[in-house]
């Protein structure tokens, strides 16, 4: 990380203050805003690109639920315990400690992507992270995360899965078989529900019966608790919580991120559905980056401590793009390669 300057400058102080926050050393609060701003940034140079017509396909940017992603990964043992997610994905593929050069070019198509640019946005994988995928079909990562929180059980370990998926996945039918097995066997399953409002262009009050998401596991006997997902501590004691359970042996807990997408469901949706009244409200009352500016302000904070985490996190975001556009296409030959599994025979 790079150094800030000798002579700081003191920040003004804000004339908010923040009751009864959970509390959080400033080492520990400048690592979260240095980890929600390069998914920031690094969302938005994805969305630039997009633009320009070098990443193809679906692209999900994940900006404005930087908090969830990052409050989650405290709990996670990286490449021991398993992540995986819907196609809103690249947040979670850094916070995992993924490569941002690799995950750019595979969003750009290029050999030196993680799936050697043939997976591109929605379907990277890294399994030395621990990170099983993001996948394309609404829903179906629950089913395959379950599977994961089973594999950990059925090896005798206390690893653990972190199964994230929205609120439009919430009313898929594979859901609710998944929850039956994993309470069933009580399996160390986190299930992580990224509540941003609208599934698609649907809102949640026009495409739920019952909103209150968190509750959807209580007929499985499954605990559950809604969490402000704008806010990175509460998500990191929310999910503490739930993973020293399922480590115990106490099986699956639901865990509701209310959290909030500023962009369309992609790149490809003007989000006409709601007002820009609506977004900009969001914006400037609950964004989880300058939740995170008021408490290191509280924690004594400067502006040189931030604009050195800024400026590092603008190198390292320049560089992936570097390193995308400069990686070559992969080969046609790859069409036939990572197909299956070879035999070990």
């Amino acid at each position: 990380m790079a150094k800030a300057a000798a002579q700081k400058t003191p920040r003004t102080s804000s004339d908010k203050t923040i009751p009864n926050a959970p509390t959080a050393s400033k080492e520990d609060l400048l690592r979260f805003y240095r980890e929600m701003v390069l998914i920031r940034r690094f969302e938005e140079r994805a969305g630039q690109l997009y633009g320009m017509g070098l990443i193809g396909g679906f692209c999900h940017l994940y900006i404005g639920q930087e908090a969830v992603a990052v409050g989650v990964q405290e709990s996670v043992r990286q490449g021991y315990d398993k992540i995986i997610t819907g196609y809103r994905d690249h947040g979670h593929m850094l916070c995992a400690g993924m490569d941002p050069k690799e995950v750019m070019a595979e969003l750009t198509g290029r050999i030196g992507g993680s799936s050697k640019g043939k997976g591109g946005s929605m379907h990277m994988f890294d399994t030395a992270t621990g990170f099983y995928g993001g996948h394309g079909i609404v829903g179906a990562q629950v089913a395959l995360g379950t599977g994961l929180a089973f594999d950990g059980w059925y090896r005798g370990d206390d690893s653990v899965a972190f199964i994230y998926f929205g609120d439009g996945a919430a009313n898929q039918g594979q859901v609710y078989e998944s929850f039956n097995m994993a309470q069933l066997w009580k399996l160390p399953a986190i299930y992580i529900i990224e509540n941003n409002q609208y599934a698609m262009g649907t809102s949640i009050e026009r495409s739920s019966s019952t909103t209150q998401l968190s509750e959807r596991g209580a007929s499985f006997g499954i605990p559950g608790e809604q969490v402000d997902g704008m806010d990175v501590l509460a998500v990191r004691d929310a999910v503490a919580k739930a993973v020293k359970r399922a480590r115990e042996g106490g099986g699956p807990f639901i865990l509701e991120m209310k959290t909030y997408r500023y962009r369309g469901h992609s790149m490809s949706d003007p989000a006409k559905y709601r007002a820009k009244e609506e977004v900009d409200e969001v914006k400037k009352t609950r964004d989880p980056i300058d939740h995170v500016k008021l408490l290191l302000d509280q924690a004594g904070a400067t502006e040189d401590d931030l604009k050195a985490i800024d400026a590092e996190i603008k190198t390292i975001v320049a560089e992936a793009v570097q390193f995308a556009q400069e990686s070559p296409e992969p080969d046609p030959s790859e069409l036939y390669t990572d197909v299956y599994v070879e035999s070990a025979a």
